[in-house]
């Protein structure tokens, strides 16, 4: 039986390691954290309409569920050269017949980000902004802005749809407490037009809420520095913020950066369409992948990495490994997937947000939005659990 070894325990690596267990490999899968988090349903965390453990898998039960070895540790140096990786206790991962690196991206750092929390971060920082926000409720009114920021290296490495939803939620759940005229509530983000990316259509949806929900803006500056009541941009204007919510944007993996992996000019790594890794060096092991938010992903300047890419990008390594053993030439290639697809949730309602290189759409979703959001969120974590059927594609 022919040995993968993939580092990362997100929506990349573990849909990697489901596929190609169906394949029969044996597959070790290496994550930092002992559970698979649910990111785009931890947006309701923060305003308690889910708890954190309703949007956590235990990997250890995915471990049972789909016969993959689970090491929980974090990645500490790679020496591609020798295809030897090292953990942060002193273990030494090599002699896999194939690798997979999926262990996401490291974020961009700007001046006094300390002073901020992200719900695209560290998971348990859900239940900080939860904790942040529930202390001004108490308090009886504030000033909160919310704000995702860009990488100019990169421009798909930017998450900003979960700082509009988070956004949006908050405002539903200080209307629903009948306090949200106490809060002044900004957004604000270092590009022209943020949300661009998701089409023109998508773009003049965001203005008409922002004006109908009475929120603020501030675009088009970068940002300078945050501090603890402060937001500062370049032309030393700033927002006055109790509570900062904030998306750094995606940057090189810090332990790529310090390997000898082939990496654009963000430290993002080289892939070909197959998602195999481009060394100029054809002395360069061949048998190593990268997928999801640590791949340096090629297409339209619109592109973005989401969830959904990743997994397809995983579902092809599975495919294109199983094609390379049996001396075939049949592999996929993920440029052909790169689409943005989002479900916007508001709080109480959702749009239906979609854009490839042919169309790009939005389908308002009053009311029943919100609720498919929250079935595709029972649906992914049950179907990770083969307790239900996996829709094909999906």
């Amino acid at each position: 039986m022919k040995t993968v070894l993939i580092i990362g325990g997100g929506f990349a690596g573990l849909e990697a390691a489901i596929f190609l267990r169906k394949s029969n490999y044996d597959v070790t899968l290496v994550s930092d954290r002992d559970y698979f988090f649910i990111y785009p349903t931890s947006i309701w965390i923060p305003t308690r309409e889910q708890e954190f453990d309703d949007v956590c898998i235990d990997l250890n039960t995915l471990e049972e569920v789909h016969g993959f070895k689970l090491i929980v540790d974090a990645l500490k140096d790679i020496n591609a050269k020798e295809n030897s990786y090292t953990l942060n206790s002193g273990t030494v991962l090599k002699d896999y017949d194939h690798v997979v690196l999926a262990m996401g991206a490291s974020k961009m750092q700007h001046k006094g980000v300390e002073n901020t929390l992200s719900i695209c971060a560290a998971p348990k920082q859900s239940l900080e902004i939860r904790d942040s926000l529930e202390a001004l409720i108490e308090k009886g009114g504030g000033k909160i802005c919310f704000g995702f920021g860009g990488n100019p290296k990169d421009t798909s490495a930017v998450r900003g749809g979960p700082a509009f939803e988070l956004m949006f939620n908050v405002h539903n759940l200080l209307k629903k407490k009948g306090i949200r005229d106490n809060f002044e509530l900004t957004f604000f983000a270092p590009m022209p037009e943020p949300g661009k990316r998701m089409g023109q259509k998508a773009l003049k949806m965001m203005a008409v809420f922002f004006k109908k929900l009475g929120i603020k803006q501030h675009f088009g500056k970068k940002i300078k520095a945050f501090e603890s009541n402060a937001i500062i941009f370049e032309d030393d204007s700033k927002i006055e913020s109790d509570f900062t919510m904030f998306i750094a944007a995606g940057n090189g993996h810090d332990v790529v950066r310090e390997s000898d992996l082939p990496t654009n000019e963000a430290g993002f790594v080289k892939i070909n369409d197959f998602c195999n890794v481009v060394f100029d060096n054809p002395a360069m092991p061949s048998n190593i992948y990268a997928i999801g938010d640590v791949a340096a992903l090629q297409g339209a300047d619109w592109r973005a990495k989401q969830g959904h890419v990743a997994e397809v990008m995983a579902r092809n390594v599975a495919h294109n490994i199983l094609q390379k053993d049996a001396n075939s030439t049949d592999f996929k290639g993920y440029q052909e997937h790169i689409n943005i697809l989002c479900v916007m949730d508001s709080g109480s309602g959702a749009s239906f947000i979609y854009r490839d290189d042919k169309r790009a759409f939005i389908i308002p979703l009053p009311i029943i939005g919100h609720w498919l959001k929250k079935g595709w969120g029972i649906y992914c974590k049950l179907s990770k659990l083969n307790k239900i059927p996996r829709i094909p594609g999906i």
